[in-house]
């Protein structure tokens, strides 16, 4: 099953694909459903609902009338689910933590910050290069996991039961205010300023069960900006799986119904161009080593096998 969000009007509506076309709930149930109805005012209430709202909205997919559906074609896709968390790790792939300037931990333990709903937007969203905040605007592509079931303490063979399923997130990064380096050359990084902010986490263009995807860990990842493949590995390379990524960070928190993981990116990042701040260009076969980081006018895609293609535009701010 794929879940998006789409608009209506001005207003964002949950939906769920069915071929080339976008299946409404609300609008293929009856009006004095009222309790059925609550189930599908947004994504984190359709999970929060369980496998009876799950059932309903099978039998939907397959009998809703041409009323209650929409031409994917003509559909406006907004960020088809708003966590009010996204934890993220950072330095999971090695072939990244070969390309740049590293911390005393990188790649000994989950990097762990955190973005929150302000950061997101949808498909088709501008993110927003404001130079005041950032010269060095950086997107990596990210499995994300969206987690299903309530968890502390989750043991790492348990934890993929807590999945619901999986999206793409786009970890756009200022990295000039997360690299900081010491005249000695000690690297430290600071993850606040340098990973959340506007516009720094769309998310899309759906959310796909977990049945759908079977093993989370054979998935291949790819970045294209402007055309140019810049990023290209499978999520078997990250050093923590995303079951190990579930258990860490059940330490820190109750993992609830429509919070988000995001699990790290590959190779092939704008910063291993950047000598300043500790770039390493590998040489990767295939990819097209970037010449500075993103600008206004830039068009970026984050793909995930079995999710689908997150396409971005880069636009300066306004204000």
């Amino acid at each position: 099953m794929k879940i998006v969000t789409y608009k209506q009007a001005g207003t964002e509506r949950l939906g769920f694909l069915a071929g080339e076309s976008i299946v409404d709930p609300l609008l293929a149930l009856p009006t004095q459903s009222t309790a059925e109805r609550a189930y599908f005012t947004d994504c984190t209430a359709f999970i929060r609902a369980g496998d009876t709202a799950r059932m309903i909205a099978e039998r939907l997919i397959r009998e809703a009338p041409a009323s209650a559906r929409t031409a994917m074609a003509s559909a406006s896709l907004g960020a088809p689910i708003r966590p009010s968390t996204i934890i993220c790790s950072g330095s999971n792939y090695r072939d990244h933590n070969s390309e740049k300037a590293n911390t005393p931990i990188s790649g000994k333990e989950p990097e762990f910050f955190l973005k929150t709903a302000d950061c997101v937007i949808g498909p088709n969203d501008a993110i927003i290069h404001d130079e005041r905040m950032s010269k060095k605007i950086d997107c990596e592509t990210e499995l994300a996991v969206v987690i299903g079931k309530a968890g502390r303490y989750i043991p790492v063979e348990r934890a993929l039961e807590h999945v619901f399923g999986y999206t793409i997130v786009n970890d756009v990064t200022a990295r000039d205010r997360q690299v900081r380096r010491s005249p000695e050359g000690f690297t430290w990084y600071e993850l606040g300023r340098g990973k959340a902010f506007d516009t720094s986490a769309p998310i899309g263009p759906c959310v796909v069960t977990a049945d759908e995807i079977g093993d989370p860990q054979n998935l291949m990842l790819k970045t294209r900006i402007n055309g140019e493949p810049r990023q290209a590995s499978n999520s078997g390379n990250m050093i923590w799986t995303c079951a190990d990524l579930i258990h860490f960070f059940s330490t820190n928190f109750t993992l609830k119904p429509g919070m988000v993981i995001i699990t790290g990116t590959p190779a092939g990042t704008a910063w291993s161009t950047d000598a300043e701040l500790g770039g390493r260009w590998q040489g990767l076969p295939g990819l097209v080593p970037a010449k500075g980081y993103c600008r206004p006018g830039d068009v970026i895609e984050s793909e995930v096998e079995k999710i689908g293609v997150l396409r971005n535009v880069v636009a300066a701010y306004a204000g």
